[in-house]
């Protein structure tokens, strides 16, 4: 807990994790750790999120009122898992700038979050038609999962392929594995399984345990 708060640069936290031990260790896990990692865990967007921007940005809000900050907002709140509050700073966006491609492409990913795949899929279409490498892929992967979800299993293969061809992210490996499986291809589904995990063995440590809940799917997976 003492590593995690310094990484996510909690001093205050770690300070007193440092001096007093176990006991705010376990504080820390249940209201900043488990808090914060579990609900998006794995559908990161690109970037870090910070707690402590979260009143900075209210108060820009409130003398500004500029897109921009409302799609900021929106994206920490995605990251702590709050995909409502996220979905109320992205629209909010949009009221502003309706044609920002970011905010169009987050609230997108949101809604498929929220288990609205139908909303999101042509918000995502819409964005990966005007850039395929919007957000380095993320978009992307996001259009194939809502693909999935309304049951366009032939189009979301052919999308995650598209992702493969520039990304190895072992979130596209072990979802079109997935989907390998789902259409009677066990061969295929295999070779993606064990190509996750064998990137996975020479990843960096933060790409580690960003992708380490779609490791584990691949591994159970495998035959």
């Amino acid at each position: 807990m003492l590593v995690d708060a310094i990484r996510r640069s909690e001093w205050i936290w770690a300070i007193f994790i440092f001096i007093s031990g176990p006991l705010t260790a376990v504080l820390y896990f249940f209201m900043v750790y488990r808090a914060t990692a579990l609900p998006s865990q794995g559908f990161e967007l690109p970037g870090a999120a910070r707690r402590d921007r979260i009143k900075e940005l209210e108060t820009l809000i409130h003398d500004l009122d500029k897109p921009h900050h409302y799609l900021e907002l929106g994206d920490i709140y995605f990251q702590k898992g709050n995909f409502a509050k996220a979905e109320e700073n992205y629209r909010a966006s949009l009221q502003r700038d309706p044609q920002d491609i970011d905010a169009r492409a987050h609230l997108g990913q949101c809604l498929l979050r929220l288990k609205r795949a139908g909303e999101a899929l042509p918000i995502l279409q819409q964005v990966c038609a005007e850039n395929p490498k919007h957000d380095y892929g993320y978009s992307l992967m996001a259009y194939a999962e809502a693909l999935t979800a309304q049951g366009e299993t032939d189009t979301a293969i052919a999308v995650w392929k598209q992702v493969l061809q520039d990304h190895g992210y072992a979130r596209a490996r072990v979802q079109l594995g997935e989907l390998y499986l789902a259409t009677k291809q066990p061969d295929l589904a295999a070779a993606q399984f064990r190509e996750a995990i064998s990137d996975d063995r020479h990843a960096p440590s933060y790409q580690r345990k960003r992708d380490r809940v779609w490791i584990r799917r691949g591994k159970r997976l495998l035959p």
